[in-house]
Formats: C-alpha cells, sequence, structure tokens
C-alpha cells in the first residue's frame, strides 16, 4: 500500500467517480504512513521536554536536571488507556457505538498535535467524550454527565472544550469501521450458498468481528487504513473463509459496460497486503495498556508537566498575570476607543445624506390647495 500521509492526488478529469470517504476531510487531513505517525510524536515529545525544560529553568535554575520525562512511547501508552476508560465510560452511560467510537478519535487525534505534559488525557478524555455525544447527536446535559463521574465539575468538561475542537481543526465527522462491518455482515447473509439463518444461528461472528474492531481503536489502525480496510480485516480475524468468500463476489462482480462513473477496485494482492498488515497490528497492538505501566507513566508526568499549567507554581502565576495584563490592555484599548468616538459624536448610521443639488421630475412639497 503506498504511503498515505502525502496529500491526495487531484480528482480526475475522467467522469469516474471517486469513493465518498475520499471526499471527506478524514481522508484528506487524518492519515499518515506509520513511520509519519512516530516522527510526529517523536518531534512534538522532544520539543515539548525543550520547552518545558527551559520553563524550569527561568524560575528555579538546575531544577530539570533531577526531572525524568515521559518520552513519545510512553506519551502514547498513557493516551492509548484513556481511550480503554472511553470505552468504560460509555457502557456506564450507556451510550450507542458511535459516540464512544467517536470519541476515542477524538482523543487520538487530539494528542497528534498536543502532548500528556501540557494537557492530561483524563480531562481530555472526558470533555472528547462529552464533545462526541453532541456531534453524534447523541446529546446529554451537562449537568447530568458531569454528576454521573466522580470528582468531575461542569468547568473540568468545558474549560478544554474549546482546545479540543481547535485541535481537531472543527472536524467533527469521523467515518467508523463499526459501520462497514455491519454492511459487510449484511452483505454475507445475502450471498449464495450462505444458510438463510446465518444472523440468527452465527451471531457470534458478527459479535467476535466487533470485538476486533473495538480493539482497533487502541490502535493507529485508523490513521493509516480506511474503514472497510479495518472492517474486513476484523471480519477475516473472526470468520476467515466468510471474509473471503465475501471479498471474492465483490472482486468476481461484473461491471456493466455502459457504468463508467463506478470506482476502480484495489488489485486483489495490493488489499490482501493490507488486510495481513492490519490484523497483524489489530492482534499486536490492540490490547489495553499494562496497569502498572500506566501507573508509572502517570506518576513521572506529575514531575514533569509544564509549570505553566499547574496551579499554585511560579510559572503559573507570572502567566496569569501576564495574561491578565494583557486583557486589561485590550480593554483599556476598547474603552479609549469608544471615547475618541464619542468626543467626535460619530453617529453609528453613518452621515446623513445630502441634499440633491437639483429638484427631482415631481415636488412633493407643492400643495395643491393652495391654488384653491
Amino acid at each position: 500500500m503506498p504511503s498515505v500521509d502525502a496529500p491526495p492526488p487531484p480528482p480526475s478529469s475522467s467522469t469516474t467517480k471517486r469513493p465518498l470517504y475520499e471526499a471527506s476531510t478524514q481522508f484528506k487531513n487524518w492519515r499518515y504512513s506509520p513511520e509519519r505517525l512516530n516522527q510526529m510524536r517523536t518531534t512534538m515529545n522532544e520539543a515539548a521536554v525543550g520547552v518545558i525544560r527551559k520553563t524550569f529553568e527561568a524560575y528555579e535554575p538546575g531544577s530539570s536536571s533531577n526531572v525524568s520525562f515521559v518520552n513519545a512511547h510512553e506519551e502514547h501508552l498513557l493516551v492509548t488507556f484513556y481511550v480503554h476508560k472511553i470505552s468504560q465510560l460509555c457502557g456506564h452511560f450507556r451510550f450507542p457505538e458511535e459516540v464512544e467510537a467517536t470519541a476515542a478519535s477524538y482523543l487520538k487525534r487530539f494528542y497528534l498535535k498536543n502532548t500528556v505534559m501540557d494537557w492530561h488525557p483524563k480531562n481530555v478524555m472526558l470533555t472528547a467524550l462529552f464533545l462526541a455525544t453532541k456531534t453524534t447527536n447523541n446529546p446529554i446535559s451537562l449537568e447530568a454527565y458531569a454528576s454521573h463521574i466522580p470528582n468531575t465539575v461542569a468547568s473540568d468538561v468545558l474549560d478544554l472544550e474549546f482546545l479540543v475542537a481547535q485541535s481537531l481543526a472543527f472536524e467533527f465527522a469521523v467515518w467508523h469501521a463499526h459501520r462497514s462491518l455491519w454492511g459487510i455482515w449484511l452483505d454475507i447473509q445475502s450471498l449464495p450458498d450462505t444458510r438463510s439463518d446465518i444472523a440468527q444461528n452465527q451471531n457470534s461472528i458478527y459479535d467476535s468481528a466487533l470485538a476486533y474492531v473495538r480493539a482497533a481503536r487502541l490502535t493507529d489502525a485508523e490513521f493509516i487504513y480506511t474503514p472497510s480496510q479495518i472492517a474486513l480485516a476484523c471480519m477475516h480475524l473472526a470468520a476467515p473463509e466468510l471474509a473471503q468468500k465475501w471479498l471474492e463476489s465483490k472482486t468476481n462482480m461484473p461491471i456493466p459496460e455502459n457504468q463508467t462513473d463506478i470506482p476502480p477496485r484495489p488489485s486483489a494482492a495490493a488489499l490482501a497486503t493490507s488486510i495481513e498488515a492490519i490484523k497483524s497490528i489489530i492482534t499486536e497492538t490492540g490490547k489495553v495498556p499494562n496497569v502498572e505501566a500506566v501507573r508509572e507513566v502517570d506518576l513521572r508526568l506529575r514531575t514533569c508537566k509544564n509549570p505553566e499549567k499547574v496551579v499554585g507554581t511560579k510559572a503559573y502565576l507570572a502567566r496569569k498575570a501576564e495574561a491578565e495584563k494583557k486583557a486589561e490592555e485590550k480593554r483599556n484599548k476598547k474603552v479609549e476607543g469608544q471615547k475618541m468616538n464619542s468626543a467626535g459624536e460619530v453617529d453609528p448610521f453613518g452621515d446623513p445624506l445630502a441634499e440633491p443639488a437639483k429638484p427631482g421630475l415631481v415636488d412633493y412639497d407643492d400643495d395643491d390647495d393652495d391654488d384653491d
């Protein structure tokens, strides 16, 4: 499969249609190669460590030498753990699959542009999940949401909402593998030589495939492959023969001669390579991180967190004072502008209209009664 971190090619001048997925922001802006993902995370982590180290030194010279910063792998481990926590919270609230999958995508996307040393995944996870309930049209009141989560108040959720939305580039629509899986499962039931009672007697196949889809959310699969490829790989893990039968039915489906707008099919070899790669990703990395390993990273994170984000530190107070100073300057500038407008007696509706240089064809001031 070719690298996917490059921009998609321009649309062809022919009448051939491109799949709908390729018109999405997910296809255009949230696809990467594995190498690119690692590079992004490593670069971001190194930059964050450099900035935080300078902040430590600015207020307490020599203090950064005793700090054990978390690396990119440890950041990713912590984020993956809280992707799993999303699943637990969704079970508590009984949110549908769409909410869970969307919130997981939001959380993973957020940490492609931010570091856990600035924003702890626990707080971001709560905001990402609440945002997902709204963008998937499954809203819940903020009060009800916060009240059912221990040690959480409404401000914990709302304070980060704009930051999360901004980090997502306000691109809230997400294409998910569980939708594709359902479509494949329906197709399988209509294949020739398929038992008519497969849906009733072999529901365990679909449940098993769905479990693999959920495991895929703990991986980077959605950043590298399409939802339909992930769904097919999960069905292949659950029932290889059925998945292969479905794939052959699609490969052997004839294309009508007068149909020139059907998207081109990928080669069987390329698709097989992608499916095997996805299966490896899911089986090798689609697991909940070890709790002890996560706890160790979280403990170290408390000592290497950006001091500008820690309430009460010198760096936090200095940053807060600077922000208040800028806000005060902005308010003063606004007041000064209002005073200048008042002094000039500027009409908010603009200058009055000038009188016409010559009278019009009709003199509306003429009173016919004067002739009487």
